[in-house]
């Protein structure tokens, strides 16, 4: 610990074979790491030899230095005199600063967003996969289900809120994992949960997440919830560690298991921006070579999860009851009502459009299961997240059986555009529209809305319809019993 080194050498140590790096004055050697990276080998290896502190630390939470490295990876200290810093790019001093009291809708926040975050996080946040059909659609698909207002009702009252999993919340919206928070704000994923507590609205925390699951529920009010995502990594006792920190957090009263990118989906535009996790740059030694192209799915997780072990595995090391996301079929939703009670939930998910170009909506799969397993709905909670953009899209949602409506985006944008503040009037701009759509549907409740309130026929036309395929799964968990 007490060598000091002149920037210049360990300059020199920019290749996959000798890849050193600065952090807040220390020299650290990853060369051991460059490969086991989880944002891939690119990013690592585009600053070797650098300080890399300022792209460190919005993107990571504390102790990831602690969790990832050897101690004797600490190879001293840097002398401050030696480092010459590079040129940065101009601030964006023409961005006038808007009051989020003045934003009215989602695209707003998202316009005041994009002015003011760097193109890394514009990239992080904005990306989705190949041609971003599926993103887009996700928001299309809403705008082709009609409502069917109901008149002569009073609608004084009208009351959201509802139990996620048994947890009471102001509303049935609630903030899906996003990660890499503090890329927007300083505040990060605590920010959410500031503004989440002050609305009573749900946060699911992200795996991924630029502040440790202690540091954001750190400020949770006693009835406020939280989730925790999970992605299952490859050395499962990463995981296990994971989970031992979140069974000791009261706050976090579910565990919710990320299904749907055990292969990550081409994102240009992250490519574009650096945010790079599936591209590894290449390397000299075959040997690093070929092992970084074998993990070039999504570095560090376990592509082998399936249903016969992996809810077993997590059976054993926690006692959470457990929401599976990413599901975008009947057969696995009807699957997923098997593994009852472990399983309390799904989310109707597509990762934002960000896994698999043109895969369906989860508008789509709602229509598929009410038309091939309704009764999957009374067996466990369905909760769908993309696309979301007005309260409208809130309510549709509610009428085709979902309990719970996530957002990921626009509170990422929120947070960006005004920090804490951006994100309350974010959710409070969403429950109104809500609250407002129900009023003129003529419903006071949340369980009054029904199939009664929406014209699904335009959608329709577009939803799978061939064999269900039932059978053949309930004689396969038959035979498994």
């Amino acid at each position: 610990m007490g060598k000091v080194f002149d920037a210049a050498d360990v300059a020199k140590h920019n290749s996959a074979e000798s890849c050193w790096v600065i952090l807040h004055g220390k020299v650290y050697d990853v060369t051991d790491f460059v490969s086991d990276h989880p944002g891939g080998a690119k990013v690592i290896l585009r600053l070797a030899g650098k300080d890399a502190t300022e792209e460190f630390d919005p993107v990571h939470p504390d102790g990831t230095l602690e969790e990832n490295l050897k101690p004797e990876a600490c190879l001293g200290t840097v002398d401050p005199a030696t480092i010459t810093s590079e040129p940065q790019p101009a601030p964006q001093s023409n961005v006038e600063e808007v009051p989020v009291q003045s934003l009215l809708n989602m695209d707003e926040f998202e316009k005041v967003a994009t002015a003011k975050i760097s193109k890394k996080a514009w990239a992080y946040y904005y990306s989705a996969a190949d041609d971003l059909i599926t993103k887009r659609f996700n928001t299309e698909v809403f705008r082709s289900i009609l409502l069917r207002p109901r008149v002569f009702v009073d609608c004084t009252e009208c009351d959201i809120s509802t139990k996620l999993l048994g947890n009471q919340v102001s509303m049935p919206i609630y903030v899906s994992p996003a990660a890499m928070a503090r890329l927007g704000h300083p505040s990060g994923e605590a920010g959410i949960a500031e503004a989440c507590r002050s609305l009573g609205a749900m946060q699911i925390i992200s795996n991924s997440a630029s502040m440790t699951p202690e540091q954001i529920v750190a400020g949770a009010s006693p009835e406020q919830s939280f989730g925790w995502q999970l992605y299952v990594q490859e050395v499962r006792s990463r995981s296990e560690k994971m989970l031992e920190r979140i069974n000791k957090l009261s706050a976090i009263k579910f565990l919710v298991l990320t299904l749907d990118t055990p292969v990550m989906g081409k994102r240009e535009d992250d490519l574009r921006g650096g945010n790079v996790i599936n591209d590894i740059t290449e390397m000299k030694s075959p040997e690093v070579s070929q092992k970084a192209d074998e993990r070039a799915v999504f570095q560090g997780l376990d592509p082998t999860l399936n249903w016969n072990e992996t809810l077993k595995w997590i059976a054993k090391h926690t006692k959470l009851p457990v929401v599976l996301k990413g599901l975008q079929t009947h057969e696995d939703a009807y699957i997923a009502s098997l593994h009852t009670p472990q399983v309390k939930g799904i989310i109707l998910s597509n990762h934002g459009g960000r896994s698999l170009d043109t895969s369906p909506p989860a508008v789509h799969t709602l229509l598929e299961m009410r038309k091939y397993c309704p009764g999957v709905f009374d067996k466990i909670e369905v909760w769908v997240d993309g696309g979301i953009r007005r309260g409208t899209d809130v309510v549709k949602a509610l009428c085709l059986g979902a309990r719970g409506v996530g957002i990921g985006r626009p509170a990422l944008f929120g947070l960006s555009a005004g920090g804490v503040d951006g994100v309350k009037r974010t959710l409070q701009i969403l429950a109104d529209e809500t609250k407002t759509c129900m009023r003129l549907l003529g419903a006071q409740t949340i369980d009054q809305l029904g199939m009664q309130h929406i014209n699904t026929r335009l959608v329709e036309q577009q939803i799978y319809d061939g064999p269900s395929g039932l059978e053949s799964i309930r004689a396969e968990f038959r035979s498994r019993l």
